[in-house]
């Protein structure tokens, strides 16, 4: 875990490089986010007062895009689409053998090891390829319950 003195030093370096320019809000926090996996209380106050901005309207901000998130995340995101296609094709099914691979009841989205988190999204635009899970960015397409649960174990190494 960072002391405040460098997790100020690391939103300082990301504010200075959008020039505490307000109107860069949304890539403020995206660099935030990607710093720290997740948007902590208070350094969303710390940039309210830096960038002049009330806290409601940086809050408002945050929890209007739900790429944004308040709660920390694992160090590997795994998303599952749950939209049409995917589900038709039996994604229900992969998130219930990730969810019992990661030791996760529905409640839950993050390991207690902070290694993964899990999520369901209603479309990952790859309806071609369902159903679909997106590991850290990388895309996987036509996945099993089996195939998701051996990607898991690899990633685990």
């Amino acid at each position: 875990m960072k002391s405040n003195y460098e997790k100020f030093k690391s939103v300082c370096s990301i504010l200075e490089e959008y020039s505490f320019d307000k109107s860069k809000l949304i890539p403020i926090l995206q660099g935030i986010q990607e710093e720290y996996k997740y948007l902590p209380q208070e350094i969303l106050a710390f940039i309210s007062s830096a960038l002049n901005i009330s806290p409601a309207k940086v809050y408002g901000v945050v929890t209007f895009y739900s790429h944004f998130s308040l709660t920390p995340k694992g160090k590997h995101i795994i998303r599952v689409c749950d939209g049409t296609a995917c589900h038709v094709k039996k994604s229900s099914s992969i998130i219930e053998a990730l969810r019992k691979k990661l030791n996760l009841n529905e409640s839950e989205t993050t390991t207690k090891d902070m290694l993964f988190t899990l999520e369901t999204v209603s479309c990952l635009g790859a309806c071609g390829l369902a159903p679909v899970i997106v590991v850290d960015d990388k895309v996987y397409g036509q996945m099993t319950a089996s195939k998701a649960v051996m990607l898991i174990e690899q990633i685990k190494g």
